[in-house]
């Protein structure tokens, strides 16, 4: 999952606020579960206003009640969020975008090894994932530890080349309506849930696959701020 761009230029994009490591922020072209990403998350301030704010999550979700063995799922499927017991509550009340500008799949080759596929817009456009958070007190008593997961469906298009799930990417206008603070009531969240299916069968149809180096396969020495982790192999 590449997240290129400064936490600057996501604050401009999401017109947000942000904690000052979102906003240090610095382009990431792989980022691995159990590690930290951006997430856009709104709230109501102590003046009844509705404001957004950009900050740093960790990828897979860990709700308070969870036990700290248990799992900590970087996926959720849309269509069971609305009923799942891990993702019921965040889906009401957690509801977040994660920005990235694509994401890997893998397949299989014939020498035994996996070759990774870079999924995105064409054009380089940021893409709006549906995500799901979850707060915690932090283990020092100091704030909260926020984690959240993506929000996946059925493939489409060119991603179902290379892989049957792909994440629920939002356009602009939905953004709005995902983002929406407060706990969903019962009647709001199957038209919710439609408008999900539909605006990501839509952003689903704009997307490519490209071939990239398998060099995005060796976390050990992999160096997650090179942009050529993202170029395609036939590229000059």
């Amino acid at each position: 999952m590449p997240v290129p761009g400064s936490g600057d230029r996501l604050l401009h994009g999401y017109v947000a606020t942000g904690q000052d490591r979102a906003a240090q922020w610095e382009a990431v072209y792989s980022i691995a579960p159990r590690t930290k990403a951006p997430v856009v998350r709104e709230f109501v301030d102590d003046d009844g206003e509705v404001q957004r704010s950009l900050e740093l999550a960790c990828w897979g979700l860990y709700p308070a009640w969870a036990k700290d063995k248990g799992p900590r799922p970087i996926n959720a499927r849309l269509e069971t969020i609305a009923t799942n017991g891990m993702f019921r509550g965040p889906f009401s009340s957690g509801r977040a975008i994660v920005p990235m500008t694509g994401y890997y799949e893998w397949v299989e080759a014939d020498d035994g090894g996996k070759d990774p596929y870079f999924i995105h817009h064409p054009d380089g456009q940021l893409l709006h994932a549906a995500g799901l958070t979850s707060a915690r007190k932090a283990e020092d008593g100091d704030g909260w530890d926020v984690t959240f997961t993506i929000v996946t469906r059925e493939a489409r298009d060119a991603s179902g080349e290379v892989h049957d799930r792909m994440p629920v990417f939002l356009t602009e206008d939905a953004v709005a309506d995902w983002l929406v603070p407060g706990k969903l009531e019962p009647e709001q969240k199957d038209p919710l849930l439609a408008q999900l299916d539909q605006v990501s069968t839509t952003m689903a149809a704009e997307l490519v696959t490209v071939p990239v180096d398998r060099q995005v396969n060796n976390v050990r020495t992999l160096d997650r701020t090179d942009p050529s982790l993202i170029a395609p192999l036939d590229a000059d």
